[in-house]
């Protein structure tokens, strides 16, 4: 897998533009400076490249070249020169080539919702804020009385419940549009990444999930309009007219209500489940009719409520079906736990300025560290070497730790020879 997707991302790199004008073409290209940039991401080593000039001084060869194909290190204003007129888009088909490799081997085939949907949750995550730097492609909103200029993102991933990974897909850049009047949104965005890519799901295959932002109207229309599903959280003080309904309906005793008893390891819970289908999610003549659900986990022992939700859904609410929707509906927190927040506090530094630039440097960056992220989820799934080390070390930190004292003072010929020797080292069984 790493040396299929470092090949991809060479050649992607390879078809950068260069817009440089002079005599200095020849010394770095832009796709040195793609594949030095990834090298940081990856390795998460600030220092990684400074570590391999040193090397390739003393030995004549080094870990970015054998590694990431690095012909030569730029300086760091070098690659951050040669990558600011590079869009993100330039990298996306290497999300969607790996997503076809994992599910091609077979890798993904329990990475599936209620009904074997896939699930994708749609969040948006700012990277970037300064009341002082900024470019053309910044948002800009009033901070008291100062401009604040950020960067923000829709960064789907594919989550699943019972999985502690996700599956990175292709983000939308939440970003000023050409032509338009007004400052870009989530909501936008969101519209244009399924305008795009919604299409690469058979159709009726892809559940969307959302927060509260965008479970209404226009969202479940858009999602109709691209045969997708979607479970989406749901809250009184957003909806008043479909909580009015729901109010009426429990009156009524028309709400139906499941109640299960589960063992969490530590304790017993009882989980109740209300549920009703065709309430209409707006006060209006073409108002959507959706389904709503709920569930509230409660302790046996204590009676202390731990857990409570509300969803609405276009999938039908049976007995059968709303443990299972509910489920899936949950999942969707993976993109706060398993991702934005392994990308903000573990290793990635999501919101660290590596580098601004007034075109696209800070987007085409952002999406090269979510391709390092891809490529280590992806690595845990098909190298069994890779995953027996990272489970055998622990922690996340202790694992990067090894990969940057490795790499700063030992020349490895291939990233299989590098876990090769982790693998000696910490004298792994090799044996089924």
């Amino acid at each position: 897998m790493f040396k299929r997707f470092m090949t991809r991302l060479r050649g992607y790199g390879e078809q950068f533009p260069d817009v440089r004008k002079g005599g200095n073409h020849q010394l770095y290209t832009v796709s040195d400076a793609c594949l030095s940039a990834f090298g940081v991401f990856f390795t998460q080593s600030p220092s990684f490249l400074a570590y391999q000039r040193e090397m390739r001084v003393r030995q004549g060869r080094d870990n970015a070249q054998s590694l990431f194909g690095v012909s030569a290190i730029p300086s760091d204003n070098g690659i951050r020169n040669l990558l600011d007129p590079v869009a993100p888009s330039h990298v996306g088909g290497l999300y969607w080539e790996t997503f076809a490799d994992l599910e091609a081997q077979g890798l993904l085939a329990d990475h599936h919702g209620f009904a074997q949907q896939w699930l994708c949750a749609l969040d948006g995550v700012q990277y970037f804020s300064s009341h002082a730097i900024h470019c053309d492609h910044c948002t800009r909103r009033l901070n008291g009385d100062k401009t604040l200029y950020t960067h923000s993102v829709i960064a789907p991933v594919l989550v699943a419940p019972g999985h502690d990974y996700v599956i990175s897909l292709e983000p939308e850049f939440i970003t000023p549009q050409d032509g338009a009047d007004k400052q870009d949104s989530e909501q936008a965005a969101m519209r244009r990444w399924l305008d795009q890519h919604a299409r690469r799901f058979a159709p009726g295959s892809l559940t969307v999930m959302t927060d509260d932002l965008h479970s209404h109207q226009p969202a479940c229309a858009w999602l109709r309009e691209h045969h997708c599903h979607f479970i989406m959280v749901c809250r009184p003080e957003s909806h008043p007219f479909l909580y009015e309904q729901v109010a009426e309906l429990t009156r009524l005793k028309l709400i139906r209500e499941i109640v299960a008893t589960h063992w969490n390891g530590r304790q017993r819970e009882r989980w109740t489940y209300r549920f009703v289908n065709d309430v209409l999610l707006r006060n209006s003549a073409d108002a959507i009719p959706v389904n709503w659900c709920e569930l509230i986990i409660v302790r046996e022992d204590t009676q202390a409520q731990v857990y409570h939700n509300t969803f609405i859904t276009d999938h039908r609410l049976t007995d059968q079906s709303v443990a299972p929707i509910v489920a899936s509906g949950r999942a969707r927190w993976k993109t706060e736990n398993e991702n934005h927040n392994t990308l903000k506090h573990h290793g990635y530094h999501l919101e660290h300025n590596f580098g601004h630039g007034q075109q696209h440097l800070a987007s085409l960056l952002l999406s090269l560290n979510l391709l390092a992220f891809l490529l280590h989820t992806a690595l845990t799934l098909t190298d069994a070497a890779y995953l027996q080390i990272r489970h055998t070390l622990g922690a996340r930190r202790t694992f990067f730790d090894d990969i940057r004292t490795l790499t700063r003072y030992l020349y490895f010929e291939s990233w299989s020879a590098l876990l090769a020797f982790m693998f000696h080292g910490l004298e792994l069984d090799r044996s089924p």
